[in-house]
């Protein structure tokens, strides 16, 4: 795609001193901007899909695409999700961005205030915007711009062995009727015995599980106050933590060594009956399917319910980029590639959510909610925009702050209070 001098210039410029003058200037000589195309387009889709299955799902539709629309082709780029945001400042800065990119809604902010990502909200069709839901638009909503479209959700279920749930008496919930936090933890001492833990809660990276499930209580954290964030800790926050405290050290139903654990390395010893459930995200089923010896038998359970089931949502988005002289052509093809059909496909790939109503729909029919997908597509339902994300300074804080201190508590090395304190006080260093 060939890309405007003058609008690299021009977005250079701003962001030097003298900006009143340069904008005065580039005011004086007109719109910069080069009319949207009319004809035939070939347009860059910067595509960050690597799983087999979802790699092949999303290259066939292009296929499909360039075959039916001979006017509007596609060349699919491959990204990569450990560098694109440096390949997107990148690209962005040098005037040379796809045209179409694919990234998450938190990452899309920095560059929506930049200027770099186009403003959807004339060009979505009303009956693919109807099919996802106002919490979830909000997650892609900039200054009253949309500035992505959402298509893919995680949330945060538990995989359970079923022999073990079986042999205690523990009946399975259904997708629409979770346990609360309480009968969590009821269940989980049911499942304790010598050499066996009812839980492993592998917490190596601890701030976003704790950020997520925190909404089950209302715990923001995050709070904005005269147009300044900053960390708060109270009952709500401190609720999900101390649960988690309570099982490993006073119930003593959850496994202290699984705390150090990164999210698959559990599943050893899960597959082996040493931890009866394992909390973690939604895309786990895919391990089960992988990696289960042929006899182990697992079930997905509903999302925990404390005041609410709220989780945070960060959707996997697909935007246009404000340099894309066919934003038209490039959201005909954003609507095919995200109709009901395709998005229950790219979910399947991923073992994610799918945003959409009708993809959802499909899903379930297909695999007779089976694999957990009954449970998955319905904790679509739970996933809302959180504080966390959209408060600058968030990943300062997580790493600097949030992560070695919730890493202490979890080790029981600081009281809850200890930990809310450093939060908050972290907190006032770095949202400054």
């Amino acid at each position: 795609m060939e890309r405007s001098p003058v609008n690299i210039n021009r977005r250079s410029l701003l962001a030097l001193p003298g900006l009143v003058a340069t904008a005065a200037f580039l005011a004086a000589c007109g719109d910069d901007k080069e009319p949207e195309s009319t004809g035939p387009v070939k347009l860059r889709f910067l595509s960050l899909a690597w799983q087999k299955e979802s790699l092949a799902a999303n290259k066939q539709i292009v296929d499909d695409w360039n075959k039916a629309n001979p006017d509007i082709q596609i060349e699919y780029v491959q990204g990569d999700w450990n560098s694109v945001h440096d390949q997107l400042l990148t690209s962005f800065e040098g005037g040379d961005a796809a045209d179409i990119i694919h990234y998450e809604s938190a990452a899309l902010g920095e560059f929506a205030k930049q200027g770099y990502l186009a403003d959807l909200s004339s060009l979505l069709p009303a009956d693919f915007k109807s099919e996802i839901s106002d919490k979830v638009w909000q997650t892609v909503t900039v200054d009253g711009k949309v500035v992505g479209v959402p298509f893919l959700l995680e949330s945060q279920v538990v995989l359970a062995n079923k022999k073990l749930l079986d042999a205690a008496g523990v009946t399975v919930p259904a997708a629409n009727a979770p346990w609360t936090w309480d009968e969590f933890a009821a269940n989980a001492k049911k499942l304790t015995k010598p050499g066996q833990y009812g839980v492993a809660w592998a917490l190596k990276s601890p701030t976003n599980r704790v950020m997520n499930l925190a909404l089950n209580y209302d715990g923001a954290f995050f709070y904005e106050e005269g147009g300044k964030w900053t960390v708060k800790v109270g009952d709500g926050e401190k609720a999900i933590p101390q649960r988690i405290h309570d099982m490993v050290y006073v119930d003593k139903s959850a496994s202290p060594e699984a705390l150090s654990f990164g999210s698959t390395d559990p599943l050893p010893g899960f597959f082996g009956g040493k931890y009866a459930m394992l909390p973690g995200s939604i895309y786990l089923r895919q391990q089960m399917i992988e990696q289960a010896p042929k006899d182990f038998e697992w079930v997905t359970l509903p999302a925990l319910k404390g005041t609410s089931q709220n989780q945070a949502a960060n959707p996997q988005t697909i935007s246009i980029s404000e340099d894309s002289k066919a934003k038209t052509q490039a959201m005909k093809f954003i609507a095919n590639f995200l109709n009901a059909t395709n998005m229950a496909k790219l979910a399947h790939g991923d073992w994610l959510v799918p945003t959409g109503k009708a993809a959802g729909a499909q899903l379930v029919q297909s695999t007779q909610g089976k694999q957990g997908w009954d449970v998955a597509v319905a904790s679509a339902d739970t996933l809302v925009q959180a504080p966390f994300q959209r408060a600058a300074g968030y990943s300062e804080w997580k790493s600097k702050i949030a992560t070695p201190a919730l890493q202490q508590y979890f080790a029981n090395k600081i009281s809850i209070d200890q930990l809310a304190k450093t939060l908050e006080d972290g907190g006032k260093q770095v949202l400054k």
